[in-house]
């Protein structure tokens, strides 16, 4: 290799470099730079690191990633059709806010999706699927006190995690559109200790039926959960 052609390569590594470190993730393979910045952008909102109404400027984000804006605009895109941000062409994007009523009936659908879920998981006869589970809910088990973002991360797996073990596609693609963890990160200023450590307990007792095989359980213990956080969290939103 020519000394020209190694400065070159050496120049266009760099700004990759760059966002490496800040990001504290490695980039994906050249070509995947939009998808890349899709995942980093869903991790933050999801984790609420990015606050409902928080505004995504497309020249931060070019910054940031050392990219165009072309892969900008288009993780914006995904992410908004993916119903994470509201993104209006020439005017900007914002993490998106979700309304009172939208949190209320996205839980009430939620409850009866999670609750089905719940009751097949229980029923599964699949060994290995059950292994998996429970291999999945060991976070759940562990005693102590949940840091907020360590929790939203708790959640979601748990909840994944169950709808895997249901074994309907279909169940599991409705109950992934309805937003779950985006409303969680939305309703993060109601997750007290408190609050945290009881639905720490509920998953713990939802996961015990699921293992124990007792469907009718299983699917009550859900609805009730979730109809727990439902009315928290409309007591709490103030809209």
């Amino acid at each position: 290799m020519s000394i020209a052609a190694a400065s070159s390569k050496g120049t266009r590594a760099r700004p990759r470099d760059a966002v490496t470190r800040r990001s504290g993730a490695a980039l994906p393979a050249h070509g995947a730079t939009v998808a890349y910045i899709v995942e980093r952008l869903r991790e933050e909102i999801l984790a609420g690191r990015m606050a409902p109404g928080q505004r995504l400027v497309e020249s931060d984000l070019t910054a940031r990633f050392s990219v165009s804006r072309g892969p900008v605009r288009e993780a914006l895109r995904r992410l908004a059709a993916d119903g994470l941000i509201d993104h209006w062409p020439n005017r900007g994007a914002l993490v998106r806010r979700l309304s009172k009523r939208e949190i209320g009936e996205f839980f009430q659908i939620r409850v009866e999706l999670e609750s089905l879920a719940a009751r097949l998981a229980a029923e599964s006869g699949d060994t290995a699927a059950r292994a998996r589970f429970a291999a999945a809910i060991r976070p759940i088990l562990v005693d102590g006190p949940r840091r907020l973002p360590d929790y939203l991360s708790e959640n979601a797996a748990f909840h994944e995690a169950l709808l895997t073990l249901a074994g309907n596609c279909q169940l599991r693609d409705l109950s992934t559109r309805l937003h779950l963890p985006l409303i969680m990160a939305q309703v993060a200023d109601i997750l007290t200790p408190g609050v945290l450590e009881a639905s720490v307990r509920e998953h713990r007792a939802i996961a015990a039926a699921i293992l124990e095989r007792d469907a009718h359980a299983a699917a009550n213990l859900m609805r009730a959960h979730l109809e727990r956080a439902h009315t928290l969290a409309l007591q709490r939103r103030g809209e």
